[in-house]
């Protein structure tokens, strides 16, 4: 964990990075056990047709192989936050071709909104590059001391 007398503490960008770490982590683990119990809404309603197409088995099954995805995607942001943030990119990238496929436009305003997810975890990997090891305190650059009170 950080020092209180850690520099970075009062560094916006490191605070930007920490919050969307967080983010990253809880919003996929949730969603993704959602996609197994389908508390929220009927997931597989979101999938496109040719998708589910060229899947094998049912759409739900899909949504099962989704969910464990993206349990595995939070849990790589929390242990390696450069990969998981590619990883979590890539996937909301997927996500917004399918909405945008499914039935249009149906769907658009969620791709919107996914659109705009995928954009902060691009940002957020960006960051990971700058502040990986930030947890252990050993920053990369000078990033975290270029922005240290004074």
């Amino acid at each position: 964990m950080e020092s209180l007398a850690d520099p970075r503490r009062g560094n916006p960008a490191y605070q930007v990075y920490l919050l969307l770490r967080g983010a990253f982590v809880v919003a996929p683990v949730l969603f993704g056990l959602d996609k197994f119990f389908n508390w929220s809404v009927d997931w597989p309603l979101y999938l496109a047709p040719w998708i589910n197409d060229i899947i094998p088995g049912s759409g739900q099954d899909f949504m099962y192989v989704v969910g464990a995805v993206e349990i595995a995607a939070g849990l790589t942001v929390l242990v390696a936050p450069r990969v998981g943030g590619l990883l979590v990119a890539g996937w909301l990238a997927g996500i917004v071709v399918n909405l945008l496929t499914n039935n249009p436009p149906e769907y658009y305003d969620i791709a919107l909104r996914d659109f705009g997810l995928f954009l902060a975890a691009v940002a957020f990997t960006r960051l990971a590059f700058e502040f990986e090891g930030a947890w252990s305190r050993r920053p990369t650059r000078n990033m975290g001391a270029a922005h240290a009170p004074r």
